[in-house]
């Protein structure tokens, strides 16, 4: 067993500093406890951190903490790590009197998951939190600053979340996925730019023994989905972009409609369209093949997940992106931005995206090739390959220090 000691901190906190059997005996095995949930763009970071930690250090004690309830709660323990729980639920922004009712019930959450947080981070007693964001990292890692475990923070996005924002003053280091994001964090918040971690098989896809593979000629390859569980809102319109490009059969397309989406084969039929007689589309309801399906396209019509950006810019190709409004601080449209911006690709917002916008914009990204591959080189530009070993290189530094 390890012993606490108390000291006085700032900001009126009192800090305890876990000093374990492990350091006292002299072992090196690393303790590193992770915090992240609510959705996969706040889980698969963390897990691949985890990955890249385990990678180097194989003794590594790993610990991740979500939400009861969470995907996390599934996902964690699938890819093989140990999984705690505390009780909680993010505020409902748009005030009704229902959602005050569930603010009130949360706030009581909140104040209760302070105490699991607490009594998670006594017993496990790491050496480093790392927060991934979501509403259940700002508990634990408040509590953990408060005990004097340091915290470094991984924001995917770049308009920095809530519990980012919350959190930053207390963080040894705020690790970014992109520039762009630093300008509304203060100044004194220490940062370091080491972009999003990417799966190996998007990074080593290669688009000539994809197309092969995928049955592909040399015709341009567009491919779009909004998502596993599928958007209304992209799958209309691209339906009327698959008719419209089938009168000719100009474009290859592979479309995933989602889990919601199973009406879209028969809205095509609707249109004219018989799937039997244009092989060169290929509609399913979900991409479990994404690394080839990515590295064969020439233009994506998709959402601005930051994790999506990260994996287009890594294999350099050209998008449509369809920013999602119902998301926190509405953060894919200015992850969007970070790309068109630097016309690394094209935006459609959900107020102007009709079919014939799509069209329009599909039409004019493809005809001249210089233009596609403009977009397609600034993209690339922008990517950063080696996040994993950015972020582990943090970690270390951190580490040392304490």
């Amino acid at each position: 067993m390890g012993y606490i000691n108390e000291r006085a901190g700032k900001n009126g906190f009192i800090l305890i500093d876990f000093l374990s059997a492990k350091h006292r005996e002299g072992a090196n095995s690393m303790k590193i406890l992770f915090a992240g949930g609510g959705t996969a763009g706040h889980i698969n970071p963390a897990l691949a951190i985890a990955g890249t930690v385990r990678k180097h250090e194989p003794k590594a004690q790993l610990l991740y903490v979500g939400a009861k309830g969470g995907m996390e709660q599934r996902l964690v323990p699938e890819a093989g790590y140990p999984f705690r729980e505390i009780t909680i639920s993010g505020f409902q922004r748009k005030l009704t009197l229902k959602n005050i009712a569930k603010n009130i019930h949360t706030v009581g959450l909140l104040i209760a998951s302070n105490g699991q947080s607490k009594r998670i981070i006594r017993e496990f007693q790491p050496d480093l939190c790392v927060g991934t964001g979501g509403y259940v990292s700002g508990p634990i890692l408040r509590a953990a600053a408060r005990m004097g475990v340091p915290i470094v923070i991984h924001e995917q996005n770049a308009f920095p979340g809530v519990t980012t924002k919350m959190l930053s003053k207390y963080a040894k280091r705020v690790m970014l996925a992109v520039e762009d994001a630093k300008k509304y964090l203060d100044d004194s918040c220490p940062i370091t730019v080491t972009g999003n971690p990417v799966r190996p098989a998007i990074l080593t896809a290669k688009r000539e023994e994809a197309r092969k593979k995928l049955g592909l000629d040399q015709r341009p390859v567009i491919l779009s989905f909004g998502g596993s569980l599928g958007a209304r809102k992209i799958n209309e319109p691209v339906a009327d972009l698959i008719a419209c490009s089938c009168k000719d059969d100009r474009y290859q397309h592979i479309h995933a409609y989602g889990q919601y989406g199973k009406w879209f084969p028969d809205l095509l039929k609707e249109k004219g369209v018989d799937l039997k007689q244009h092989k060169n589309v290929d509609v399913r309801e979900y991409i479990k093949d994404m690394p080839d399906c990515l590295a064969a396209a020439d233009l994506v019509i998709c959402r601005a997940g930051a994790i999506t950006l990260s994996e287009l810019q890594a294999q350099g190709k050209a998008s449509i992106l369809i920013p999602s409004p119902n998301v926190a601080e509405n953060h894919q449209y200015h992850n969007a931005m970070s790309l068109v911006n630097r016309k690394a690709a094209a935006i459609l917002e959900e107020k102007e995206l009709t079919g014939d916008t799509l069209i329009r914009k599909v039409n004019e990204m493809t005809q001249d090739r210089k233009t596609l591959e403009i977009y397609q080189s600034n993209a690339r530009k922008m990517a950063i390959l080696d996040a994993n070993e950015r972020i582990y290189s943090v970690i270390q530094e951190i580490l040392s220090q304490k």
